[in-house]
């Protein structure tokens, strides 16, 4: 039975199968296990026949295609609803009865060779350690250290609750496709975090500028090294509106070797839609390198040159969010403002960057235009309105002049500003339960979490108390998606802040 649960889940840590015949054995060899299979077999067959097929004569393409179309066709997945952990083993093929695999799979027109099964495999290993949790014969304690030592769930992996008695708000929103569906436009990175220690690097001072040294010429040891896929301004945005519950799709460039392959498997183990991506099977996916001393970071960038060439999108999102992009984009740049003139209902979030910049305001002026947020920091806003640093409020309204609804303004330690309806709004950082870690995408934690939010139907001041607290968050761990939140968790943080944690306006 080991073995089963073993290619289910797709592991390939060898303890698996050692710890899931330990925790048989403390409960006496009852036959957990196979009540387990039993029922993951009951239950698919049930489905199978509901779906008009033959529970001995039918591929696994066959009943992934016959999922998406009972997808489509039926606004009650009731079917679903008691399948959350059943994943059908059909020649050596999984394909997930989980109610959301099941609604990404059929809404983003996932090809049977990248379907999703993330949330049915996750589903099942809390099943595993809910039912050995539950025996009467075992230890809670000892069954869930062997659980996150073997990689059935991880440490701070809760034991779930089945989709038929507690639908969450995420699922739920998810469940009657009422979550607005939001595109995120940028490139993608693999990162490499390279940690370097006080016997390696050091920092030299020269003038205003500072300068990472290691010794030139030697061989010095570096503490460890962090491969983090699938990252980006724009792919964190993505990857942080789905975990707060949000349907985020990516458009994306990457090239066709296998970090590309490694990308797109990480965006659908995270739910995010991949039909906008374009692969340039000629290219390289972009790589950088970051080194990591104390909790600041030195990034190596090579960006590849891709050919950005704009398609409108096969499911129309609700909003568009541009982020990075690299210096060769400005045609795609051009494509994108005609579908929002084509479509003037989309909602538009600006986060510009290092090209956006360099272009200047003048060149970007009907994108800034056409935005209902632009999202910024204090340095970026004086670089593109030309204002002075001294006056919070004449930047903001120097950026409304160009077009905006809302602007958004971070400030580092001194917190984060919003400007909409009027009135300027402030927030303090949320507190850092332990000092950071490494700073990557803490701003583009901010971003999304905001413009989630708003695209939520969430209020301003609503949305600006929940930004920073997923900022704390990824700043805590290494990269830039570790950290981030689910929308239960981020409200536990909420309902936990410290008095002086709230939105006011401001006047300066």
């Amino acid at each position: 039975m080991s073995h089963i649960f073993k290619d289910l889940l797709s592991s390939s840590n060898p303890l698996l199968v050692h710890t899931l015949s330990q925790l048989e054995r403390s409960t006496g060899d009852e036959g957990v296990d196979l009540r387990l299979i039993a029922d993951i077999t009951h239950k698919k067959h049930e489905v199978m026949r509901a779906l008009g097929l033959d529970t001995a004569d039918t591929t696994a393409r066959e009943l992934y295609l016959a999922l998406n179309s009972y997808i489509e066709r039926e606004d009650n997945h009731e079917l679903l609803f008691e399948a959350d952990y059943v994943m059908a083993r059909v020649d050596g093929e999984i394909v997930s009865l989980n109610l959301i695999d099941a609604i990404e799979n059929s809404h983003h027109h996932i090809p049977f060779e990248h379907r999703l099964i993330s949330h049915g495999q996750r589903a099942l290993r809390g099943e595993i350690l809910g039912r050995y949790v539950s025996h009467p014969r075992t230890n809670d304690e000892a069954v869930h250290r062997l659980a996150v030592e073997s990689d059935i769930v991880h440490q701070e992996f809760e034991i779930p609750v089945k989709i038929s008695q507690h639908i969450t708000p995420e699922k739920e929103s998810i469940m009657n496709n009422n979550s607005p569906r939001i595109l995120a436009i940028g490139d993608i990175f693999t990162d490499a975090f390279i940690t370097l220690g006080d016997e390696t690097a050091k920092i030299i001072k020269e003038g205003d500028k500072e300068w990472l040294a290691v010794p030139f010429g030697s061989k010095p040891p570096y503490q460890k090294v962090d491969i983090v896929k699938s990252v980006g301004p724009s792919p964190n945005v993505a990857v942080s509106m789905s975990r707060l519950g949000y349907s985020a799709d990516l458009m994306a460039w990457i090239g066709g070797d296998q970090t590309g392959e490694e990308a797109i498997e990480h965006l659908q183990g995270e739910r995010v839609g991949i039909g906008s991506m374009v692969t340039e099977a000629d290219k390289a996916t972009s790589y950088w390198y970051v080194l990591c001393y104390n909790a600041d970071r030195t990034m190596l960038v090579k960006s590849e040159k891709y050919t950005y060439q704009w398609n409108d999108p096969a499911n129309k999102p609700d909003w568009i969010y541009l982020a990075y992009l690299g210096e060769d984009s400005w045609p795609l740049h051009e494509g994108l403002l005609d579908y929002l003139e084509r479509n003037p209902d989309i909602k538009f979030a600006f986060q510009p960057a290092t090209f956006h910049f360099k272009w200047g305001a003048e060149k970007l002026a009907s994108l800034y235009r056409r935005s209902s947020i632009v999202l910024m920091n204090r340095e970026e806003a004086m670089d593109v309105t030309g204002l002075p640093y001294d006056s919070i409020k004449n930047l903001a309204n120097g950026l409304h002049e160009l077009g905006p609804e809302i602007v958004v303004i971070t400030d580092g330690p001194h917190g984060s500003y919003v400007s909409a309806e009027g009135k300027l709004l402030t927030i303090p950082n949320y507190p850092d339960p332990q000092p950071p870690l490494e700073r990557t995408g803490a701003g583009d934690a901010f971003a999304s979490t905001f413009v989630a939010a708003i695209a939520g139907g969430e209020s301003v001041e609503t949305a600006l108390s929940w930004a920073p607290i997923n900022s704390m968050s990824v700043v805590q761990q290494v990269g830039a998606q570790a950290g981030l939140l689910s929308k239960d968790v981020l409200l536990q943080h909420l309902a936990n802040a410290p008095e002086w944690y709230k939105v006011s306006e401001f006047d300066d």
